[in-house]
C-alpha cells in the first residue's frame, strides 16, 4: 500500500489532524519557508504526534551535525534533505548519525536527472518538481514518465492533490506520496482534506 506523507506540519491543530487521520509520515520544515518551524517548535510539536507516524525533518543546505543532532536526539526519524547536499554531504551526515534514515529529494529535471538519482548513498529518494524559484513546495507536477525506469522505492512530490494523486499511483505505484498544499485551506492544513486524500489513497 503506498505510504502517506503529509508535510508542512507547524501547528498543534496539524498534529491533531494528523492523529485522527493516521498518515504514515509528518513533515516538519525547517528551511526558510512559510511552514517552517523551528527546531524547538518541532521538538513540542513531535511529544504529540503518535508513535505510529514516523517524522521527517526538511532541511536545505543545512550544516550537517544540526542535521544529525535533530535526528539523534529523536526529534525526526528521517533527514530529507532538499536542497544542493551531494553525495560527500550526505556521507558526512551518516557518519554522524546514531539513528535514523535520509532521504534525498531530487528536483527533477530530465530523466538523467531522475537516473543519476539512484546513485545517489542515500536510504530514500523523493522526486519533486524542478522551480528556479525555489527548492520545493510550488505545487507543480513534472512528467512523471521520467520516473518509469526508477527501480528504487521512491515518494512522489509536486502538485499531488485529490484531483490527480489516484492517477500517480495507479501509474507509477511509488513507495509513498508527498502532500502539502492540496490538504491545506487559506494556508493552513485542513482535517477534512487531510482525510478525503488518505481514504482516498487507501482505497485505491
Amino acid at each position: 500500500m503506498t505510504k502517506i506523507k503529509i508535510c508542512g506540519i507547524r501547528r498543534k491543530e496539524d498534529i491533531r489532524y494528523l492523529n485522527e487521520t493516521s498518515p504514515d509520515y509528518c513533515g516538519f520544515v525547517f528551511a526558510k519557508s512559510r511552514r517552517q518551524v523551528t527546531s524547538g517548535e518541532a521538538e513540542e510539536l513531535r511529544e504529540l504526534l503518535d508513535d505510529g507516524i514516523t517524522p521527517v525533518g526538511v532541511f536545505v543546505n543545512e550544516k550537517e551535525d544540526v542535521v544529525a543532532d535533530m535526528v539523534n536526539r529523536g526529534v525526526i526519524d528521517i533527514a530529507q534533505l532538499h536542497g544542493d547536499e551531494d553525495e560527500d554531504y550526505i556521507l558526512r551526515v551518516k557518519a554522524l548519525l546514531k539513528r535514523g534514515k535520509i532521504m534525498k529529494a531530487i528536483r527533477v529535471q530530465n530523466e538523467e536527472s531522475v537516473l543519476q538519482a539512484e546513485k545517489i548513498p542515500g536510504d530514500l529518494l523523493l522526486f519533486d518538481a524542478y522551480s528556479k524559484a525555489g527548492y520545493g513546495g510550488n505545487g507543480e507536477t513534472f512528467c512523471w514518465s521520467y520516473l518509469e525506469k526508477v527501480s528504487v522505492p521512491y515518494f512522489l512530490a509536486g502538485g499531488l492533490g485529490i484531483w490527480n494523486v489516484k492517477k500517480a499511483v495507479d501509474y507509477l505505484h511509488p513507495y509513498g506520496v508527498d502532500l502539502s498544499s492540496a490538504v491545506e485551506t487559506d494556508g493552513y492544513k485542513d482535517k477534512e482534506k487531510i482525510a478525503e486524500i488518505i481514504n482516498l489513497i487507501r482505497n485505491i
